[in-house]
């Protein structure tokens, strides 16, 4: 069974994410992923750059697992800079979809003060359920 997306009746549109997934099967979870390659290496500086290789590092595990970016239910981000964020929303569109196509989950995004990794901007966990 695939990922379904629930949408209540009445409420408007979701952009960029779901309100909630269905879904059945194996439960994946993926630990926070971080913008740094599989050589534990920051190629990218600059916040979109670390989204990018967050989110490839997220379908990388998934795919490890033996599933699919469409198995993804949720993620959930953890920010270090909102005003950035909200900047370049339109670019971060970009760079999701180039990662993820048009697969929307269930997703909630936290502002915090910092991450573990000083070089980091972002950290991103999934949850897939895998059929």
């Amino acid at each position: 069974m695939p990922t379904i997306t629930v949408h209540p009746e009445g409420w408007k549109p979701a952009k960029g994410y779901a309100n909630g997934m269905v879904a059945e099967g194996r439960v994946l979870f993926v630990g926070g992923q971080i913008g740094w390659t599989a050589d534990q290496v920051f190629e990218a500086r600059d916040f979109l750059g670390q989204c990018e290789q967050a989110l490839k590092n997220i379908r990388d595990v998934v795919e490890a697992a033996g599933g699919r970016v469409e198995d993804i239910a949720r993620l959930t981000w953890y920010v270090t800079d909102k005003s950035e964020y909200l900047a370049k929303q339109r670019e971060m569109g970009h760079v999701y979809r180039s990662v993820m196509g048009y697969h929307f989950p269930a997703m909630t995004m936290v502002v915090v003060a910092a991450l573990v990794e000083d070089e980091a901007m972002v950290e991103i966990e999934a949850t897939a359920v895998l059929s």
